[in-house]
């Protein structure tokens, strides 16, 4: 069971890192917004996990005789995600910290500009600067803070694609070997 969850862990470890340090330069660049950032981010994360579907496959398949009940795929599920999880949030603490330690002053600047455009009010704005600015004060000062965020963008995504797919190949006739 180990090989599986550090082979496919990582894996998707790597998918993620990869998408998201191949995509955000082209913040600073100009060539995505944070919006569509966003979207490719949560994409990245949906492909990079969906290794925890092969994973459990591979396990059902190769080391439990073509069956697999839905905890055992939980919890083969559950430890794949973790391991991209945590390569995720560490790849963005160096990230971070070596290239785009201003990302949280930039988004705010996007998020208000956008308010602005949309027509909100000067008190609406000036309330969202100001939650932003105080949240961005503990991000930039907290690893714990930053590590735990991060980690929380990635492991819902990692629990939905889990449940699924332990639901799923529970079922020997779902994908037989």
């Amino acid at each position: 069971m180990k090989k599986v969850i550090i082979t496919y862990g990582l894996i998707g470890g790597v998918i993620v890192s990869a998408i998201m340090l191949g995509s955000h330069p082209l913040l600073d660049k100009g060539i995505i917004n944070y919006d569509n950032g966003m979207i490719i981010g949560y994409g990245s994360m949906v492909i990079a996990l969906s290794m925890v579907f092969f994973g459990v496959k591979s396990y059902r398949d190769q080391h439990s005789g073509g069956a697999i009940s839905f905890w055992q795929g939980v919890k083969i599920g559950m430890l794949i995600t973790l391991l991209a999880s945590v390569m995720y949030a560490l790849t963005w603490e160096v990230y971070y910290n070596t290239a785009a330690s201003d990302f949280t002053e930039k988004y705010t600047r996007y998020h208000v500009d956008k308010m602005v455009s949309e027509g909100a009010s000067q008190a609406e704005i000036d309330e969202t600067r100001a939650e932003m600015e105080s949240f961005n004060e503990l991000y930039d000062e907290s690893l714990l803070i930053r590590f735990g965020v991060t980690l929380m963008e990635i492991l819902p995504v990692g629990v939905v694609i889990t449940f699924l797919s332990a639901a799923l190949l529970r079922k020997r006739e779902v994908l037989p070997a």
